[in-house]
């Protein structure tokens, strides 16, 4: 939830955008620019005060929080209980992943099984979690960062381990756009970190071009699934014929 202090920010970074100072703002509100300064620097202003600002930006309430929300710091991962409530009901997991690929309200409900009311109120929940922010209209705002995770040993990953990794992988990988690489060898933990970094990058540019795609026509766009996966491992079948390391 928002602080005042959010919100005398927000007020600052209006003023300065409108090219307002604070010896205009007293001027307006018939104020000394002094006692201005002191209630900014105090940042601990009632709600009158901050009502008489917004009509000299000539904003609203509802607008000004709008901007305080959408300065809020994303999360990068979920709780351990966000996911379990997440994954513990299957639509509701689904929904998560539309609205994380950016999925708009008719396409959920032209896509999957969901009526108006169904879809909405998962919505709802998806909101109460944290996960989006809903607006008027059935739109939504994601409160989560570009580099959003699911937890490594998390309900959600779990859940992908036992009802999605096999189905993923029984593929062919061999259609338009699709590719399925499998490459081994031995390289210093720094040149690992260094390649776990670009992958990342892979993993957002693609978020990012599946935001870019958005104002193409449906017919225009197939549904792609990027998994990107690196860790020290060896197969488990050849375990067994691994030497014992001396000592």
């Amino acid at each position: 939830m928002s602080t005042t202090q959010d919100l005398v920010s927000a007020l600052k970074a209006e003023l300065k955008a409108a090219d307002l100072t604070y010896a205009d703002l007293a001027l307006q509100l018939g104020m000394s620019e002094s006692s201005i300064k002191r209630v900014f620097a105090k940042a601990d202003m009632p709600l009158s005060r901050i009502d008489d600002v917004l009509r000299v930006l000539k904003m609203d309430f509802a607008e000004l929080a709008r901007k305080v929300a959408d300065a809020q710091p994303l999360r990068r991962e979920l709780t351990l209980e966000q996911e379990k409530a997440v994954v513990g009901d299957r639509r509701l997991l689904l929904l998560a992943i539309c609205c994380l690929s950016q999925w708009t309200f008719e396409q959920m409900v032209g896509t999957y099984t969901f009526s108006d009311a169904e879809c909405v109120a998962h919505l709802v929940a998806l909101d109460k979690l944290g996960i989006i922010e809903l607006r008027p209209l059935n739109r939504y705002r994601l409160k989560v960062a570009k580099g959003f995770r699911w937890r490594a040993h998390g309900p959600v990953m779990e859940y992908f381990r036992k009802h999605v990794a096999d189905d993923y992988y029984s593929g062919g990988f061999d259609g338009e756009g699709e590719l399925l690489m499998l490459v081994h060898g031995q390289i210093s933990g720094a040149q690992a970190s260094s390649f776990v970094e670009r992958l990342q990058r892979v993993g957002n540019d693609f978020a990012q071009q599946h935001l870019a795609d958005q104002r193409l026509a449906p017919d225009q766009k197939r549904p792609y699934t990027l998994v990107v996966g690196m860790r020290s491992w060896l197969f488990a079948a050849f375990r067994d014929l691994k030497r014992a390391a001396p000592g």
